[in-house]
């Protein structure tokens, strides 16, 4: 299984928008149209 990881570099640390966590592609893509558009998410693999 993998999600899609996205990190606000202008966020510190431990606030809630440096990171964004998605279940798929599709919702990432979502997510930038609506809140960033040059914003760039990476897939990461989960293990159980």
């Amino acid at each position: 299984m993998t999600v899609f990881v996205y990190v606000n570099t202008s966020k510190q640390v431990g606030d809630k928008e440096h990171i964004k966590v998605f279940v798929n592609q599709d919702a990432a893509e979502k997510w930038f149209e609506d809140n960033d558009p040059e914003g760039v998410a990476f897939e990461y693999e989960v293990f159980e």
